[in-house]
């Protein structure tokens, strides 16, 4: 396999200011991820994600240790071709329209569709912006500016998608489009590396996750192994009595959080107590995975 971005021994240390003395954001980080694969980069806020993004952009140097893309060293403006790249806060030239951002994108990386309106047009309204398009992004919400951005980078058929907070500022519905699209770009083959400090917005996604935390890479592991065998599940249902541990909630509602292992009991134990179910989903959270990977912090 192909690797589409390697680290090794990546270290920045921000400089001493008057008022505090030198920061280390990055601690030695080593990771290598393969072309097709989808990496969550998840951590808490300053845990180093956006840093170790903007040394993978070009933004920034390293102080210490080597980053490529696809085997080019990143400080190479090579290793950027056919990169799509997506900031936490995209900073859009407000005097320009949707379909002119797209356009540019297409220009500046040399993409030559056959009809270059209608292909940015086309990523125009996957991601809802049509009615947009020809309107100056002065004045867009930071969901249609988020929107935007993650339009000109898919625009560009990139063959690796970087990505720092990709969902902040949508809304559920965005949220729900963008995975779909991501997920789409996957199945074909595309390799997305996307930063996360909410794990519930990326698990859906990820092929294997890595937690930063404090400029370190504490672990990497794929999704089911983040908590090992006790993964839990959380079950929400309405009934007139309480299975025992249930929390109760408003109109009714119930909670319970189960291991895998008890889920059936449970949902045999609220079919015999007259519960409607309501929902199941994947207890899984940040705090979690750092609970059973984070020892002593």
């Amino acid at each position: 396999m192909t690797v589409a971005i390697s680290l090794t021994d990546l270290r920045k240390t921000y400089p001493r200011t008057w008022a505090s003395p030198p920061f280390e954001a990055l601690k030695g980080i080593s990771l290598a991820v393969e072309e097709g694969e989808v990496f969550g980069f998840i951590g808490p806020n300053g845990a180093g994600k956006s840093t170790a993004i903007r040394i993978l952009t070009g933004v920034m140097f390293p102080s210490a240790g080597s980053a490529t893309l696809f085997g080019v060293d990143v400080a190479r403006p090579e290793a950027r071709r056919g990169l799509g790249y997506v900031p936490e806060n995209p900073s859009l030239p407000d005097y320009l329209t949707p379909l002119e951002i797209l356009s540019m994108g297409l220009a500046l990386h040399d993409r030559k569709p056959a009809n270059p309106g209608a292909h940015c047009l086309r990523w125009l309204e996957r991601f809802g912006l049509a009615d947009v398009g020809n309107k100056v992004v002065r004045g867009f919400s930071k969901g249609m500016a988020q929107r935007t951005a993650l339009a000109h980078a898919m625009a560009v058929e990139p063959r690796l998608l970087v990505l720092d907070e990709p969902l902040s500022g949508l809304d559920p519905i965005g949220r729900r489009d963008v995975i779909d699209i991501l997920s789409e770009y996957r199945q074909q083959g595309g390799t997305i590396f996307l930063t996360s400090h909410v794990l519930h917005d990326v698990e859906r996604l990820a092929d294997r996750f890595g937690l930063i935390h404090k400029g370190e890479l504490r672990a990497v592991r794929a999704p089911g192994e983040l908590v090992g065998g006790e993964e839990k599940v959380l079950v929400r249902s309405q009934g007139q009595t309480a299975i025992p541990g249930m929390i109760a909630e408003s109109g009714g509602r119930w909670v319970i959080e189960v291991t895998r292992t008890n889920l059936w009991p449970t949902l045999r134990a609220l079919d015999a107590a007259d519960h409607v179910l309501i929902e199941i989903k994947p207890a899984l959270s940040l705090e979690t995975a750092f609970l059973h990977v984070v020892k002593g912090d």
